[in-house]
């Protein structure tokens, strides 16, 4: 038995309450705690995903190291096509820098977390 489980993740941003919006609509997932500082959703995959905020928060920079990106989630989705649009249109930006090809799509959640979709 593994002496560890992951609970969950929290990403920092000035905006916790927007971030999880986002997330919510991307993925499904319910909010299930909310306070102005710190929100948690959860969902499906058995964790929480959560944002807290944070001041003076500084977007990473991907694909450049100025502000490193320093994690990122991956998302897996049928169609990734159809995903991206859905993300686009919720407030995602799709950067130039595509290093996974037709493989996997990467974008920028609209606090400038890298995230991927894939199949």
């Amino acid at each position: 038995m593994p002496s560890a489980v992951l609970r969950g993740v929290t990403l920092d941003c000035a905006d916790p309450k927007a971030l999880s919006r986002f997330y919510a609509e991307l993925t499904g997932m319910q909010v299930s705690f909310s306070v102005d500082e710190f929100v948690a959703l959860t969902g499906g995959p058995g964790w929480d995903l959560g944002f807290q905020r944070v001041d003076g928060y500084r977007a990473p920079q991907w694909p450049g190291q100025d502000v490193p990106q320093q994690f990122h989630l991956d998302f897996r989705v049928e169609d990734v096509d159809e995903a991206e649009v859905l993300a686009l249109g919720l407030g995602a930006v799709r950067p130039d820098h595509q290093p996974g090809g037709d493989r996997w799509r990467v974008l920028l959640d609209p606090a400038g977390h890298p995230f991927c979709l894939s199949a």
